[in-house]
């Protein structure tokens, strides 16, 4: 007989624990320890929990809590701080801060033996194992810790696995790329299992750099790149291994439609596919728009003139002119320094230069307490931390590939890349939660670039972070947003071209993705993405300009996309190919002229107002349909002809967002 190949460790937790008595905690007086494991055995998931040796008694475990007797003390010891990479041994004695007592716990001693079968016979009962195909539900509850119940198909429901150290993350997105999991309807902590259909997930296994990490765990960690470099081979692996090759020209069924729906909503998480819409009643009219006017740029904004914009205490002037001499020209790059620190609400405008040096001081000594966290954390510590070994891993390898080509970041050991590292680190302590997401390196990129200063970089770039937080949260809310807001400024633009993207299916836009998520950092060329930064953080010549720099995109390829009669995959490919090949200023161009175009209009939707902050228009747009009674909701629903007296309306409803178009 052939050897049989190894079995594959796809995960591994230990410090799982399942309790000897779950009905009553009271008599819970036994933890049996043990590990998890989720391997791949010749293609087959089998999930595996078997006991250690040791078990622990939770009565006699000493816990650290919140009363100031367990208050760990620390204390400073004089340490000269090195600006140098050093190895770990010098790192060491850069540490600040040494833990002087330490949390322990003792074992119970059992008398004559007794307890040692009883934890025996106890650990024996508690190992299981079983294929991913035999499981029906899991159930994820949190009580103080999170628990696991994993329920056969047989109505067989296994021991309660409880995750005291973390992990349980860990092994729902590992058990996530081996099956499909749905969300109960009747129950949200239980998610239904069922086996991805086979062709799928082979075709999904070809999409793959490491074989341990499926398309969606990909998509999650990494989605700029992921999104534009893989999506349209995704839709066709979707499609076709659910056509099969004889069936290539076969339409698709409704049902498989929405499945293939289905995974790509968990794909990108939060762009729910049919619910684009936002709910709530927009009379939306067939809009003229009039003509697009012409829009003239200025030159980059000098080291002179900046100079001119302050006073003798260094309070910034006339502050909204120069807003728009910004917005007109940009800066000269020997300006951006000083000037970037007050776009992005580092410096207040109205601050004095002494002031400034005094919040210089105060953020330094902020910046350095933050950074001497994850300096001081040792070995066994961030052995016992998966999310900082976790944001660690992931900012050292997108360290090593940002910008390698620009000279501020090029070769090994460069400066440039250990200040990225360590503020990227840094900035995981000033917002653990968020941690990092990849992505966010090429957002830091720019600004440590032009400041060339650790600290002032950092602060620089969690003002950027405030307002990109949203783009990169597990929900990614401010990318489904911000796709919307743009399917509604290219409605109103170009309807003919909206809908020519409706009928390839490419209505959603996620084409835009990666454009919206790191601000065009990846199509642009690198002196023009600082370019349009600058010029994008005036605020200028209105909220959400970065959706019509899209629209201005868009609008110079519309007619090649049309004309060539291109389909979901040649949007994306052509879109794709964009990179580098945009002119920056050609661009901004056609940005500003149609946001006055839009701003020139009489009866401006009042979404689009919203979307572009235009308060006012709405304001005075809003009352003037509502003295026709067109905005008293509800008119109707069904889709029907409805007549108020003033003409007839046509009304369709998509997924509670009403539209009334006038005839």
């Amino acid at each position: 007989m052939a050897a049989t190949t190894p079995p594959k460790v796809l995960f591994e937790h230990i410090g799982v624990f399942v309790h000897s008595s779950t009905h009553d905690v009271e008599d819970q007086d036994l933890l049996i320890s043990g590990y998890l494991r989720v391997l791949d055995k010749d293609g087959e998931t089998v999930v595996e929990y078997k006991p250690l040796e040791d078990t622990v008694d939770p009565s006699n475990m000493l816990c650290a809590c919140k009363d100031s007797s367990s208050v760990v003390e620390w204390t400073q010891c004089p340490s000269d701080r090195s600006h140098h990479v050093v190895d770990q041994q010098q790192q060491s004695c850069e540490t600040e801060w040494d833990m002087v007592n330490t949390v322990s716990f003792k074992r119970k001693p059992y008398a004559n033996g007794e307890g040692t079968s009883y934890h025996t016979h106890e650990k024996n009962c508690c190992a299981f194992s079983f294929t991913a195909a035999d499981l029906r539900t899991v159930t994820v509850k949190t009580e103080g810790w999170t628990h696991l119940i994993f329920c056969l198909k047989d109505d067989t429901t296994l021991p309660t696995i409880h995750f005291h150290q973390g992990g349980c993350k860990e092994f729902m997105d590992c058990l996530q790329r081996c099956v499909h999991l749905t969300e109960c309807p009747r129950d949200k902590t239980t998610f239904l299992v069922s086996c991805q259909n086979k062709a799928l997930s082979q075709s999904f296994e070809n999409l793959l750099d490491d074989s341990n990490y499926g398309l969606v765990h990909k998509l999650q960690k990494d989605p700029y790149v992921a999104t534009l470099g893989g999506f349209s081979k995704v839709t066709n692996y979707i499609f076709d291994a659910f056509r099969g090759p004889e069936l290539e020209q076969r339409e698709m069924p409704a049902e498989e439609e929405d499945v293939a729906a289905d995974i790509l909503g968990e794909i990108i998480p939060g762009l729910e596919i049919n619910q684009l819409e936002e709910p709530g009643f927009e009379v939306i009219t067939r809009v003229d728009l009039g003509s697009r006017p012409e829009v003239q740029r200025g030159e980059p904004l000098s080291l002179a003139d900046w100079v001119k914009y302050q006073d003798k205490e260094g309070r910034v002037r006339k502050v909204p002119e120069l807003k728009e001499r910004i917005f007109k020209g940009g800066l000269c790059h020997v300006v951006r320094r000083e000037a970037w620190k007050f776009l992005l609400g580092y410096y207040t405008w109205n601050s004095t230069s002494e002031e400034r040096k005094s919040l210089q001081r105060r953020k330094t000594d902020e910046y350095f307490r933050m950074k001497l966290q994850w300096k001081s954390v040792s070995e066994e510590q961030e052995r016992r931390n998966s999310r900082l070994r976790d944001y660690k891993s992931l900012i050292e390898k997108d360290v090593n590939r940002t910008d390698r080509t620009n000279k501020f970041y090029e070769g090994l050991e460069n400066p440039g890349l250990i200040l990225l590292h360590d503020i990227l680190m840094t900035y995981c302590m000033y917002d653990f939660d968020l941690g990092y997401v990849q992505g966010m390196s090429d957002l830091l990129s720019p600004i440590l670039y032009v400041m060339e200063n650790e600290v002032d970089a950092f602060w620089c770039f969690v003002n950027f972070m405030d307002e990109m937080h949203e783009n990169f949260e597990e929900k990614m809310q401010g990318m489904r947003t911000q796709l919307i807001q743009l399917s509604t400024l290219l409605r109103l633009l170009d309807l003919a071209f909206w809908n020519y993207l409706e009928a390839q299916d490419s209505g959603y836009l996620y084409f835009c993705f990666r454009w919206l998520l790191i601000r065009f950092k990846r199509e642009l060329h690198f002196q023009d993405v600082l370019r349009l930064w600058e010029v994008m953080w005036t605020g200028l010549p209105c909220q959400n300009f970065h959706l019509l720099v899209c629209c201005a995109i868009l609008d110079s390829e519309k007619q090649k996309i049309m004309d060539r009669h291109y389909g979901f995959n040649e949007i994306l490919k052509h879109i794709n190919e964009l990179t580098m090949k945009l002119d920056i200023e050609e661009i901004l161009h056609k940005s500003e002229a149609i946001c006055l175009q839009i701003k020139n209009c009489k009866d401006l939707p009042c979404s689009v107002s919203e979307i572009l902050g235009l308060k006012a228009a709405c304001d005075k747009s809003t009352l003037e349909l509502s003295d026709y009674g067109i905005l008293t909701p509800p008119l109707h629903t069904s889709g029907e002809l409805v007549s108020n007296g003033h003409g007839q309306l046509s009304e369709t409803s998509s997924n509670g967002y009403k539209v009334a178009f006038i005839s």
